[in-house]
This record gives C-alpha cells, structure tokens and sequence, in this order.
C-alpha cells in the first residue's frame, strides 16, 4: 500500500519546497506541481510533491493518519 502524507509549503526554490508534514519538516521534490506558494497545501509520496490539496482536505488526511497511529 502507498500513503501520501498531507503537507504544508514553507518554502520554494529551485525545484524544491520546504514543507511541514504533520510537525515534521522535510524537503521535497516540487518539479511535479506548477506555482506552488508558501501556505499552499500538497500530498507527498516518496520525497515528492504530487498534487495540490484543499485546506480541508489536509484537515481530513491528517485526522485519517493520526487514527491509524
């Protein structure tokens, strides 16, 4: 099974964004999403930014991840 996590965008440079993931921070791939901004919201799968994502949506997959903990 693969699980993409939910993220926060700090920051962005040169192909890369620096994102919050559920209080951890780490450095992702951004090649995969066009005009990515601080505050936006992403899902990451293996080191990668893959989709933008909705707030709530965000909201939602983390309340998902913390209940499998």
């Amino acid at each position: 099974m693969c699980v993409g996590l939910p993220a926060k965008v700090k920051k962005v440079k040169d192909g890369q964004a620096i994102v919050d993931a559920m209080g951890a921070t780490r450095v992702v791939s951004s090649e995969l999403v066009d005009g990515l901004e601080p505050g936006d919201f992403v899902m990451v799968h293996a080191g990668a930014a893959i989709a933008k994502i909705t707030e709530d949506d965000e909201t939602e997959a983390s309340a998902i991840m913390e209940a499998l903990e």
